[in-house]
């Protein structure tokens, strides 16, 4: 009898992990191995002839102009590989220090005082301490020294025809791309970014640069390529838009543990997860000073190295960066840059 229900037991087991593997298989992307560098992709398939169809009755396209941009753009390889290894994914322990070095401090610190003026200029109009501004700067592409090497149109075009699970995406972002393009009269082919298709010092995606990029140096241009004035104050921008309030918390310690379970189910929503300020100050039995108009808060865990966890509450300020990148690590190191170039 035993050994009957052990087999019973044994065959459910199986089914179950090759049930878990095909659902994996479904929902993985056409990724590295099942390309080759360099591939053309195919302008004839439907997704790609109904792109063409809205860009010319949308967006005022020609098709010769399309046919000029798209001939022979082709996948990348390498775009696809680094898709699966971002850096969000890694523990706080090990994805902070990459971030919050001396280096990093003390140029910092550099910037701060070299744009001095600028910086008051953006943080009296925008609301946006200027520490933080200049640290997602740092954070993003090392304050305009590393803004990206990968074609962006190659790039875009690689993640629209061989990531299916983020196709919808940047189906989007492709468009927004040649519509900024278009606006700003720059060559689709000529722009660089990085692997995930972010560009500029701001390291702006399409649409955030269409919704959320300023001509603060009044040029006629947004220009987040080469205009320091305007990267600084569009990064202040977006924070600006999302809510952020100046001279409030950014984030509140809440020690090693959860000690209700609504704390522990909005810790388990991620940024999603909001609950009342009060509530997690009870239960944590600790004072928390109040959000701005008494906004929700979420709950993080960051990772220690010791396999223990750090609980900190996210303001409305923590969530503003956790809208520009989805990563509660992100926005935690950013705050601590920022805190350390005071």
């Amino acid at each position: 009898m035993i050994s009957f229900w052990h087999r019973i037991l044994s065959t459910i087991c199986l089914f179950l992990l090759l049930t878990t593997a095909m659902a994996t298989a479904k929902d993985k992307p056409l990724a590295a191995e099942l390309v080759k560098d360099g591939q053309k992709i195919d302008l004839s398939s439907t997704r790609y002839q109904k792109l063409f169809t809205e860009l010319r009755k949308k967006h005022g396209f020609k098709q010769p102009e399309l046919n000029h941009i798209f001939t022979g753009v082709t996948i990348s390889k390498r775009v696809l590989e680094l898709m699966d290894k971002q850096w969000e994914a890694k523990p706080y322990y090990q994805y902070s220090p990459r971030f919050v070095t001396a280096k990093a401090i003390r140029h910092g610190k550099k910037m701060l005082r070299k744009h001095k003026v600028l910086l008051d200029q953006v943080e009296e109009q925008l609301g946006v301490e200027r520490e933080v501004v200049i640290a997602i700067w740092g954070i993003e592409t090392r304050y305009g020294s590393h803004t990206g090497s990968f074609g962006m149109f190659k790039t875009l075009n690689t993640m629209f025809d061989a990531y299916p699970r983020r196709r919808t995406f940047y189906r989007k972002q492709l468009i927004h791309f040649l519509l900024l393009c278009r606006d700003n009269k720059v060559d689709p082919l000529t722009i660089k970014g990085s692997y995930g298709g972010a560009f500029g010092q701001t390291q702006f995606i399409p649409s955030s640069f269409r919704e959320y990029a300023v001509d603060f140096d009044k040029d006629g241009r947004r220009d987040v390529w080469n205009s320091i004035p305007d990267v600084l104050a569009s990064i202040a921008n977006y924070l600006h838009r999302y809510g952020w309030v100046q001279g409030t918390p950014i984030y509140q310690e809440l020690g090693p543990y959860l000690r209700d379970a609504r704390l522990t189910a909005a810790y388990k929503k991620g940024r999603k997860g909001l609950i009342e300020w009060q509530t997690v100050a009870k239960a944590q039995g600790i004072k928390l000073p109040k959000p701005p108009k008494g906004k929700k808060i979420t709950i993080v865990g960051l990772e220690r190295e010791n396999g223990s966890t750090r609980y900190v509450a996210g303001y409305p300020n923590f969530q503003a960066i956790t809208a520009w990148n989805h990563s509660n690590r992100y926005a935690m190191a950013v705050t601590e840059l920022a805190a350390r170039l005071k």
